[in-house]
């Protein structure tokens, strides 16, 4: 498998309520020499993370320790600029499974989904009703069921349904990214391929 199966996440989440938030800033060029996915997480949001020294900014949520969890809620337009596939690595490397948020760069919606991160794009009015919750408590859980395509607010019970590709949705519930998709076919390709007249 590409990934871990994505069905039912409930977890505690790090707010992040900035808009525009753009590839550059959750992960700066100078960290895109890699090819692997591997050890992006150590620089997600890194000039918002460390000073020059690299010493840690102590007013950055990810460096508060109350905050923790699988899911980070974002403010609107989350994954803007250019295209680079190393933010959503970035961000699966750190331990983010999920992303919340009222809108979301195209480019970055697919990147994430490719690789095992659920972006669940929710109205204004109720990305205001999660940062309210994680406000009142810092252990606030959100439940994300993806087979039900529903996020909910534990401590309220709200909830509201998000839309996904249905053929994503598939993949993820699966742990399958695209070859996964085609290698879990390879009987039924093979099939129709000894079928076919040439």
């Amino acid at each position: 498998m590409a990934y871990d199966k994505f069905t039912v996440l409930t977890s505690t989440a790090v707010p992040l309520p900035i808009e525009n938030v753009d590839t550059d800033q959750i992960i700066p060029a100078r960290f895109l020499k890699a090819t692997e996915r591997k050890g992006f997480g150590d620089n997600l949001f890194r000039d918002w993370r460390y000073n020059g020294d690299d010493s840690p900014k102590q007013d950055f949520v990810l460096n508060n320790p109350i905050y923790s969890g699988k899911i980070l809620v974002a403010g609107k337009n989350f994954g803007s600029g250019s295209s680079r596939e190393h933010a959503a690595w970035a961000i699966y490397d750190y331990g983010f499974r999920c992303v919340v948020s009222s809108f979301f760069a195209d480019i970055f919606k697919n990147n994430s989904l490719n690789i095992g991160i659920l972006p669940v794009q929710v109205s204004p009015e109720f990305l205001d009703k999660i940062f309210l919750a994680i406000e009142a408590d810092a252990k606030a859980e959100i439940t994300v069921d993806l087979d039900k395509q529903l996020i909910t607010i534990a401590a309220t019970g709200e909830s509201e349904s998000f839309a996904i590709n249905s053929y994503k949705k598939h993949n993820l519930m699966n742990g399958y990214d695209d070859i996964d998709y085609l290698q879990a076919m390879k009987d039924e390709i093979r099939t129709f391929a000894d079928k076919s007249i040439y």
